[in-house]
Protein backbone atom coordinates (compact mmCIF):
# COMPACT_ATOMS: atom_id res chain seq x y z
CA UNK A 1 0.00 0.00 0.00
CA UNK A 2 1.10 3.55 -0.79
CA UNK A 3 2.10 6.00 1.70
CA UNK A 4 -1.02 8.50 2.24
CA UNK A 5 0.83 12.30 2.48
CA UNK A 6 -0.54 15.04 4.99
CA UNK A 7 -0.18 18.29 3.18
CA UNK A 8 0.84 21.41 5.41
CA UNK A 9 2.73 24.65 4.94
CA UNK A 10 6.78 23.41 4.62
CA UNK A 11 5.47 20.16 2.03
CA UNK A 12 2.96 22.14 -0.02
CA UNK A 13 5.91 23.67 -2.07
CA UNK A 14 6.92 20.22 -3.38
CA UNK A 15 4.10 18.18 -3.48
CA UNK A 16 0.97 18.12 -6.39
CA UNK A 17 -2.46 18.57 -5.02
CA UNK A 18 -3.64 16.22 -7.85
CA UNK A 19 -6.04 18.42 -9.79
CA UNK A 20 -4.71 20.11 -12.79
CA UNK A 21 -0.99 18.72 -12.14
CA UNK A 22 -0.57 18.19 -15.67
CA UNK A 23 -2.51 20.79 -17.03
CA UNK A 24 -0.39 23.94 -18.28
CA UNK A 25 -3.05 26.50 -19.06
CA UNK A 26 -4.15 26.23 -15.62
CA UNK A 27 -1.08 26.79 -13.71
CA UNK A 28 -1.91 30.33 -12.36
CA UNK A 29 -5.06 28.08 -10.61
CA UNK A 30 -3.29 25.54 -9.69
CA UNK A 31 -0.87 27.56 -7.45
CA UNK A 32 -4.23 29.92 -6.73
CA UNK A 33 -5.26 26.51 -4.98
CA UNK A 34 -2.13 25.82 -3.33
CA UNK A 35 -3.00 29.37 -1.84
CA UNK A 36 -6.22 28.99 -1.20
CA UNK A 37 -5.15 25.82 0.86
CA UNK A 38 -2.76 27.31 2.88
CA UNK A 39 -5.03 29.95 4.31
CA UNK A 40 -7.07 26.31 4.77
CA UNK A 41 -5.12 24.80 7.02
CA UNK A 42 -5.14 27.79 9.36
CA UNK A 43 -9.11 27.15 10.03
CA UNK A 44 -8.34 23.12 10.58
CA UNK A 45 -8.34 22.27 6.92
CA UNK A 46 -7.02 18.68 6.13
CA UNK A 47 -5.50 17.60 2.17
CA UNK A 48 -4.41 13.77 2.44
CA UNK A 49 -2.99 11.94 -0.99
CA UNK A 50 -1.92 8.97 -1.87
CA UNK A 51 2.10 9.13 -2.56
CA UNK A 52 1.80 8.37 -6.32
CA UNK A 53 1.27 10.90 -9.36
CA UNK A 54 -2.46 10.48 -9.86
CA UNK A 55 -5.80 11.83 -8.22
CA UNK A 56 -6.49 9.95 -5.16
CA UNK A 57 -6.99 12.56 -2.60
CA UNK A 58 -9.72 13.52 -0.08
CA UNK A 59 -9.85 17.00 1.65
CA UNK A 60 -11.87 17.89 4.65
CA UNK A 61 -12.60 20.70 7.48
CA UNK A 62 -14.75 21.01 10.41
CA UNK A 63 -18.17 22.11 9.30
CA UNK A 64 -18.56 25.43 10.59
CA UNK A 65 -15.16 26.62 8.83
CA UNK A 66 -16.25 25.24 5.65
CA UNK A 67 -16.94 26.56 2.38
CA UNK A 68 -20.43 25.62 2.03
CA UNK A 69 -23.71 26.88 3.21
CA UNK A 70 -25.06 24.21 5.56
CA UNK A 71 -25.35 23.79 9.33
CA UNK A 72 -23.63 20.70 10.99
CA UNK A 73 -22.01 21.77 14.04
CA UNK A 74 -19.73 19.49 15.20
CA UNK A 75 -18.91 17.34 12.30
CA UNK A 76 -16.06 16.87 9.61
CA UNK A 77 -17.13 18.16 6.17
CA UNK A 78 -15.82 16.15 3.10
CA UNK A 79 -15.30 19.11 0.36
CA UNK A 80 -13.08 17.24 -2.28
CA UNK A 81 -13.24 13.56 -2.97
CA UNK A 82 -11.33 12.43 -5.70
CA UNK A 83 -9.92 8.49 -6.85
CA UNK A 84 -9.42 7.98 -10.65
CA UNK A 85 -8.55 5.64 -13.72
CA UNK A 86 -6.22 3.05 -12.83
CA UNK A 87 -6.47 3.75 -9.28
CA UNK A 88 -10.20 3.19 -8.93
CA UNK A 89 -11.27 -0.41 -7.14
CA UNK A 90 -8.15 -1.09 -4.94
CA UNK A 91 -9.48 0.31 -1.65
CA UNK A 92 -7.59 4.12 -1.84
CA UNK A 93 -11.23 5.29 -1.13
CA UNK A 94 -12.21 3.34 1.84
CA UNK A 95 -8.91 4.15 3.29
CA UNK A 96 -8.81 7.96 2.29
CA UNK A 97 -12.27 7.59 4.18
CA UNK A 98 -11.26 6.12 7.09
CA UNK A 99 -8.41 8.84 7.53
CA UNK A 100 -11.05 11.29 7.83
CA UNK A 101 -13.41 9.27 10.01
CA UNK A 102 -10.28 8.89 12.19
CA UNK A 103 -9.80 12.53 12.35
CA UNK A 104 -13.51 12.83 13.57
CA UNK A 105 -13.40 10.76 15.98
CA UNK A 106 -14.66 12.88 18.33
CA UNK A 107 -17.00 14.47 16.62
CA UNK A 108 -20.64 14.42 15.53
CA UNK A 109 -20.11 12.39 12.51
CA UNK A 110 -18.90 13.36 9.04
CA UNK A 111 -20.71 15.05 5.91
CA UNK A 112 -20.92 14.98 2.19
CA UNK A 113 -22.53 17.04 -0.58
CA UNK A 114 -23.30 15.14 -3.64
CA UNK A 115 -25.98 14.56 -6.77
CA UNK A 116 -29.12 13.19 -6.53
CA UNK A 117 -27.77 11.50 -9.62
CA UNK A 118 -23.96 11.53 -10.62
CA UNK A 119 -22.45 15.04 -11.27
CA UNK A 120 -19.64 16.20 -13.07
CA UNK A 121 -17.25 17.84 -10.44
CA UNK A 122 -19.00 15.91 -7.31
CA UNK A 123 -18.31 12.55 -5.50
CA UNK A 124 -20.49 9.88 -6.36
CA UNK A 125 -23.31 9.60 -3.17
CA UNK A 126 -23.10 5.49 -4.21
CA UNK A 127 -19.79 5.34 -2.73
CA UNK A 128 -20.97 7.21 0.30
CA UNK A 129 -24.25 4.53 0.88
CA UNK A 130 -22.04 1.44 0.61
CA UNK A 131 -19.61 3.12 3.85
CA UNK A 132 -23.16 3.99 5.82
CA UNK A 133 -23.64 7.37 4.95
CA UNK A 134 -27.70 8.62 5.44
CA UNK A 135 -29.43 11.01 3.39
CA UNK A 136 -29.88 14.03 5.69
CA UNK A 137 -31.45 17.24 3.42
CA UNK A 138 -31.79 18.11 0.05
CA UNK A 139 -31.61 21.25 -2.70
CA UNK A 140 -32.92 22.25 -5.29
CA UNK A 141 -32.50 21.05 -7.92
CA UNK A 142 -30.27 17.63 -7.83
CA UNK A 143 -28.33 18.67 -4.32
CA UNK A 144 -28.31 15.87 -1.71
CA UNK A 145 -26.60 16.12 1.57
CA UNK A 146 -25.64 12.60 3.29
CA UNK A 147 -24.15 11.99 7.11
CA UNK A 148 -22.44 9.53 9.01
CA UNK A 149 -23.03 9.68 12.51
CA UNK A 150 -20.12 9.23 14.87
CA UNK A 151 -22.05 9.67 18.50
CA UNK A 152 -25.70 8.54 19.45
CA UNK A 153 -28.43 11.62 18.95
CA UNK A 154 -26.21 13.79 17.19
CA UNK A 155 -27.55 16.64 15.79
CA UNK A 156 -28.85 15.76 11.59
CA UNK A 157 -27.27 18.17 9.80
CA UNK A 158 -29.38 20.48 7.12
CA UNK A 159 -28.67 22.71 3.81
CA UNK A 160 -29.13 26.52 4.98
CA UNK A 161 -32.17 27.99 3.37
CA UNK A 162 -30.38 30.21 1.43
CA UNK A 163 -29.10 27.17 -0.75
CA UNK A 164 -32.09 25.29 -1.23
CA UNK A 165 -34.16 27.13 -3.76
CA UNK A 166 -31.79 27.16 -6.24
CA UNK A 167 -31.86 30.92 -7.42
CA UNK A 168 -29.15 33.67 -7.02
CA UNK A 169 -30.38 37.97 -6.81
CA UNK A 170 -28.98 38.76 -9.90
CA UNK A 171 -31.92 38.50 -11.82
CA UNK A 172 -30.73 39.46 -15.39
CA UNK A 173 -28.18 37.90 -17.48
CA UNK A 174 -25.13 35.09 -16.71
CA UNK A 175 -23.68 34.76 -13.32
CA UNK A 176 -20.88 32.54 -12.11
CA UNK A 177 -19.99 32.36 -8.48
CA UNK A 178 -16.33 31.05 -8.06
CA UNK A 179 -13.15 30.25 -5.81
CA UNK A 180 -9.99 29.29 -6.15
CA UNK A 181 -10.61 25.75 -3.98
CA UNK A 182 -10.53 24.04 -7.48
CA UNK A 183 -7.56 24.91 -10.15
CA UNK A 184 -9.24 24.90 -12.87
CA UNK A 185 -11.89 27.55 -12.21
CA UNK A 186 -9.72 31.16 -12.92
CA UNK A 187 -8.94 29.64 -16.55
CA UNK A 188 -12.48 28.66 -17.44
CA UNK A 189 -14.28 31.63 -15.91
CA UNK A 190 -12.26 33.95 -17.81
CA UNK A 191 -12.63 32.10 -21.04
CA UNK A 192 -16.48 31.69 -20.22
CA UNK A 193 -16.44 35.30 -19.75
CA UNK A 194 -14.95 35.83 -23.20
CA UNK A 195 -17.33 33.18 -25.47
CA UNK A 196 -20.64 34.68 -23.19
CA UNK A 197 -19.64 38.27 -24.60
CA UNK A 198 -18.83 37.09 -28.03
CA UNK A 199 -22.46 35.26 -28.02
CA UNK A 200 -24.38 38.43 -26.82
CA UNK A 201 -24.70 37.48 -23.28
CA UNK A 202 -25.01 39.78 -20.29
CA UNK A 203 -22.17 37.87 -17.70
CA UNK A 204 -21.57 39.05 -14.01
CA UNK A 205 -18.22 37.07 -12.26
CA UNK A 206 -18.83 36.91 -8.82
CA UNK A 207 -15.34 35.60 -6.82
CA UNK A 208 -16.21 33.67 -3.75
CA UNK A 209 -13.33 35.26 -1.58
CA UNK A 210 -14.02 34.09 1.88
CA UNK A 211 -16.08 31.01 3.60
CA UNK A 212 -18.43 33.63 5.70
CA UNK A 213 -19.57 34.31 1.63
CA UNK A 214 -19.21 31.14 0.80
CA UNK A 215 -21.29 29.90 3.57
CA UNK A 216 -24.33 31.99 2.27
CA UNK A 217 -24.52 31.24 -1.36
CA UNK A 218 -27.22 30.47 -3.31
CA UNK A 219 -26.55 26.35 -3.81
CA UNK A 220 -24.72 24.04 -2.03
CA UNK A 221 -21.99 23.64 -4.23
CA UNK A 222 -19.32 26.53 -4.08
CA UNK A 223 -16.62 25.95 -5.67
CA UNK A 224 -18.16 26.71 -9.47
CA UNK A 225 -22.16 27.57 -10.09
CA UNK A 226 -23.70 29.24 -13.11
CA UNK A 227 -26.54 31.08 -13.13
CA UNK A 228 -29.04 32.53 -15.84
CA UNK A 229 -31.50 35.18 -15.09
CA UNK A 230 -31.50 34.27 -11.41
CA UNK A 231 -31.69 30.58 -11.91
CA UNK A 232 -29.29 27.82 -11.48
CA UNK A 233 -27.82 26.17 -14.45
CA UNK A 234 -25.50 23.80 -13.76
CA UNK A 235 -21.94 23.34 -11.53
CA UNK A 236 -20.21 21.86 -14.50
CA UNK A 237 -17.29 23.97 -15.61
CA UNK A 238 -18.00 25.60 -18.85
CA UNK A 239 -15.74 25.63 -21.76
CA UNK A 240 -18.05 26.54 -25.64
CA UNK A 241 -18.66 22.95 -26.25
CA UNK A 242 -20.69 23.01 -22.76
CA UNK A 243 -21.54 26.74 -23.18
CA UNK A 244 -23.71 25.84 -26.08
CA UNK A 245 -25.19 22.43 -24.24
CA UNK A 246 -26.06 24.46 -21.33
CA UNK A 247 -26.74 28.40 -22.41
CA UNK A 248 -29.77 28.51 -24.47
CA UNK A 249 -30.26 31.78 -26.37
Amino acid sequence: MEKIIKLDNVNIANEHICCAFSDKKCASGYNAKKEWLKEGFKDGYVFKKLNIRGKVFIEYVPAEKGWLPIDAPNYMLINCFWVSGKYKKQGHGKTLLQECENDAKNMNGIVAVVGKKKQPFMSDKKFFQKQGFQLCDTAEPYFELWYKPLKNNAIVPKFKDIAKKAECNIKEGLSVYYTNACPFTKYYVAELEVIAKEKGHKIEIIKIENKEQAQNHFIPHTIYSVFNNGKFVTQHILNEKYFNKFIKI
